[in-house]
């Protein structure tokens, strides 16, 4: 009986130290994430990037990267900034619909949370 106890209670611990694990990779969720950048991502860039910044292949063929990657070319606070403000290689420029501050909020979001200042 103590044996079978010590075996649920390491089976416990191990399960839970998978999930710390696993939830870690992916940083913020978000689907769940009640930040204003989080709203204006779901407004603005889900459609392409996907629901969660991982990217897609869009209908007509065109893959749209992964913010939660700094795999392609923009990489710095700045080049994203740039690249959400004026957009280009596919991307629509959004100096129009969003002000200043939202711009800067996008850029620190993909930056800083999507990929963990990477």
């Amino acid at each position: 009986m103590r044996q079978l106890k010590f075996s649920a209670i390491g089976l416990f611990f191990l399960f839970a130290l998978l999930a710390c694990a696993g939830s870690g990779e992916k940083g913020i969720v978000i689907a769940d994430s009640k930040k204003y950048e989080a709203s204006l991502f779901r407004q603005n860039c889900a459609i392409c990037h996907g629901a969660e910044g991982e990217g897609r292949t869009l209908d007509d063929g065109k893959i749209v990267p992964s913010l939660r990657k700094a795999e392609h070319k923009f990489n710095t606070r700045a080049e994203i900034y740039r690249q959400i403000s004026e957009g280009g290689n596919g991307m629509t420029p959004f100096r129009r619909q969003l002000t200043e501050r939202e711009l800067n909020l996008m850029a620190d979001f993909v930056y800083q949370d999507l990929r963990g200042g990477q």
